[in-house]
């Protein structure tokens, strides 16, 4: 039996991100998403949850004091960009603290946690996911590289190079149509004529850029349609 999840935040974008986590981790499932804890409590008296990612800086009622009205709630798992509740969030006994954005690798250790503490059944019931490797050439070198690793790809003429966490670059002679069919299924998306991103390492977007820390990213004209469909989760 699957692990039932109910996720609530008012960040489309943290859903999807916890979305996207979830999915790689065949026992547990997703059975409902709610942008605050009002809907959340429909969902709660209507269907069994067995864990909860719950934001806690939302509107109308915080995370927390949601948890302070249910009689028996699942086991929860606080998700927030805040680092100052942390020491009043455990004191309502809840299995983890995720500060965002969340890292898979952090996310995966929450859910290790809870199915440690939920029962001796549940602790062989998952492994890690394989990681996500590409082979990108650069000369005469074929460059093994992780995919979490790489916050965005540039397009410079007839080159690309690959931004990747710490500041490291890879160019190469690639025409970013070619790398960007390569990376299909892999939550990779192009923004721009010029500029394909990860979406596990997106923080924030607007209407004209997206941004992956404090870097910038223009969304082009002809793509932005697209672009909104796909981070807005719609």
């Amino acid at each position: 039996m699957k692990i039932r999840c109910l996720l609530v935040d008012d960040e489309p974008l943290a859903i999807n991100l916890l979305q996207n986590h979830i999915s790689k981790l065949d026992y547990f499932e997703i059975v409902g998403t709610c942008p605050n804890a009002l809907k959340a409590a429909e969902v709660l008296r209507t269907m069994a949850v067995d864990l909860m990612f719950l934001d806690i800086k939302m509107p109308q009622i915080t995370g927390i004091d949601f948890l302070k009205t249910l009689k028996n709630p699942p086991a929860i798992i606080f998700t927030t960009a805040y680092r100052e509740y942390a020491l009043e969030s455990y004191e309502h006994d809840i299995v983890d603290y995720l500060l965002k954005p969340i890292t898979f690798d952090r996310f995966f250790k929450a859910t290790d946690r809870y199915l440690r503490i939920s029962g001796p059944s549940n602790t062989k019931i998952i492994t890690p996911p394989l990681e996500s490797f590409i082979y990108i050439r650069s000369g005469t070198k074929f460059h093994k590289i992780n995919t979490d690793s790489v916050l965005f790809i540039e397009s410079v003429k007839d080159y690309i190079v690959v931004h990747q966490k710490e500041g490291i670059k890879l160019t190469s002679k690639y025409k970013i149509g070619d790398i960007e069919a390569e990376l299909q299924g892999k939550d990779f998306l192009r923004v721009h004529r010029s500029f394909i991103i990860n979406l596990k390492n997106i923080t924030a977007f607007t209407a004209y850029d997206v941004e992956i820390g404090s870097i910038e990213i223009p969304i082009g004209a002809s793509y932005k349609e697209y672009v909104f469909k796909i981070l807005k989760g719609s």
